[in-house]
């Protein structure tokens, strides 16, 4: 059976992400920072009950030397990396004059680096099998830009980039990259702005409401698909017409 690992999956869009390619038939690697990203969640019951396995891995995908330990245990406890989703990723907002260094470079480190760290070491799997595809989580923060966002905005752009030149190194041997580029998706996140706050963000949106995680899961599932085999280096905006 193949197997998905997703990153950031504890919760939220990645915890969809994962929910979905279960219900594909894959089995699933989970991966958050720590063990208590997944409580008070029941993400690995729900997957379980997909008839799937699934086993968590904790690991900071930032850091260079945890990942290669980790994908090496993904291997051996799964046997395959088909799909990889690098959805992990954090904010530290603040208007560019205001930012220190240290809420740009964290940014940078989890959104950015860690899509540089997964790619490799499991793309290194993928090409022994002359197969698989990866799956970026971008934003159209990183298309547009966003004001108070120069990190955020900055990690998700070069994302872009990325995800071009893999599926350009790796095309030949089977294995499609590919980015989703989100727009104002339902989250805890979004639950916690003011009603002002959200009556202007969907007052630019063509279908004027938010997104929901299992839409965005949705077309990673695609992405993951057969039906994907032909479909590289593309970026996927998934915005209820925000850019219109």
């Amino acid at each position: 059976m193949a197997t998905a690992l997703i990153t950031g999956s504890a919760r939220g869009i990645g915890a969809a992400i994962a929910l979905r390619l279960a219900k594909d038939g894959y089995n699933i690697a989970l991966n958050d920072i720590s063990e208590a990203m997944f409580e008070s969640n029941d993400i690995m019951d729900k997957i379980k009950a997909e008839g799937v396995e699934v086993e968590k891995f904790i690991c900071d995908v930032s850091n260079y030397s945890q990942v290669e330990e980790t994908v090496k245990a993904v291997k051996a406890r799964f046997g395959t990396i088909d799909v990889l989703v690098n959805n992990a990723g954090i904010t530290r907002d603040g208007l560019m004059a205001r930012m220190s260094e240290e809420q740009y470079d964290s940014v940078i480190a989890v959104n950015q680096k860690s899509v540089f760290n997964m790619s490799k070491f499991v793309g290194n799997v993928m090409m022994r099998q002359k197969s698989g595809r990866i799956i970026n989580l971008s934003s159209v923060a990183g298309v547009y830009g966003n004001p108070g966002q120069m990190n955020y905005s900055a990690s998700k752009a070069a994302i872009i980039g990325m995800t071009k030149t893999v599926a350009k190194e790796l095309g030949s041997r089977g294995i499609t990259c590919n980015a989703v580029a989100p727009g104002f998706i339902k989250t805890p996140m979004t639950d916690k702005l003011t009603d002002a706050q959200r009556d202007a963000m969907i007052a630019q949106i063509a279908m004027k409401r938010y997104g929901e995680v299992e839409e965005i899961a949705g077309v990673v599932s695609f992405l993951a698909s057969k039906d994907a085999s032909y479909v590289t280096g593309q970026v996927i905006e998934i915005s209820g017409g925000l850019s219109m």
